[in-house]
């Protein structure tokens, strides 16, 4: 006979029980629905998404099937498919975000941080999104396609502890680029991200806070070179240029200096030993 801890009990230690509880105090998430405690909403959901339920009935046959090992999971209670969905409705979604965030701050003081990004001492993320399909017949309101429904998820990388950091969920209809709005710039940060993101406006708002992005350029991009950097002949940047542009908006979006630079990977295709 196993004596030892469940997985998922296992799992469950590195829960920060201290911050969820004070969440709770934060925003009431006890005043309703006292039977099920916020932390047994939490583990239940966190037991769905490791197992792969794939909706709110399969989670709560699944939870009663699993008899006494629950109690040796961690979760002291099975609820009921109408409990479990009013408290999703009814509790303030703030409760989980700030127990989120105090993991994720934790995480990245004790996870180990990438070779070179700490030889050179600096902050480095990448922005990106991906689109979740969803069924039109189960979520009508996300329109995305005729026949096809969805919603648009924005993530912010950090990738020094290789974690996500920033996560906004939008309808799958919105564009990249508006999540530039909601991300709090840091002064020397480096933020990379593909062209689908170029708006001037908003990298000069990054500019302006002292930050630094990365991104590549659209074949259309209107400049003028102001001075061209030397480089090394036969090196992997083929050229480093100071731009100004010269479009009528453009122009006026980003009225500073643009660093130009075209870098060919020198390492042929699966020369790598990982």
């Amino acid at each position: 006979m196993h004596h030892g801890r469940a997985v998922f009990s296992q799992l469950l230690d590195l829960l920060p029980r201290r911050t969820l509880d004070l969440a709770v105090e934060r925003y009431p998430g006890h005043r309703s629905l006292r039977r099920f405690s916020v932390r047994d909403q939490l583990l239940c959901m966190i037991y769905a998404q490791l197992t792969g339920r794939t909706s709110l009935r399969e989670t709560v046959v699944c939870l009663r099937a699993m008899g006494s090992r629950r109690y040796h999971c961690g979760i002291t209670t099975a609820p009921a498919r109408s409990t479990f969905a009013d408290a999703n409705e009814q509790r303030d979604y703030r409760i989980f975000q700030d127990t989120a965030l105090s993991m994720i701050r934790t995480a990245r003081i004790e996870l180990p941080v990438d070779a070179d990004l700490e030889r050179l001492n600096l902050q480095a993320f990448a922005v990106d999104s991906t689109t979740i399909d969803l069924c039109l017949k189960l979520f009508p309101w996300a329109i995305f396609r005729r026949r096809k429904g969805g919603v648009k998820a924005h993530v912010m990388l950090d990738l020094r502890a290789g974690i996500p950091v920033f996560m906004r969920v939008s309808h799958a209809k919105a564009a990249d680029l508006q999540v530039l709005d909601f991300i709090v710039p840091q002064a020397g940060a480096f933020y990379v991200m593909d062209k689908g993101y170029t708006a001037f406006a908003r990298f000069y708002r990054l500019h302006l806070a002292g930050a630094f992005f990365i991104t590549r350029a659209k074949r259309d991009l209107d400049f003028g070179v102001r001075r061209r950097q030397v480089v090394t002949p036969g090196g992997p940047i083929v050229y480093d240029q100071l731009i100004r542009l010269r479009g009528p908006k453009s122009k006026l979006y980003y009225p500073d200096t643009l660093r130009r630079i075209r870098y060919v990977d020198l390492e042929p295709a699966g020369s790598s030993p990982f």
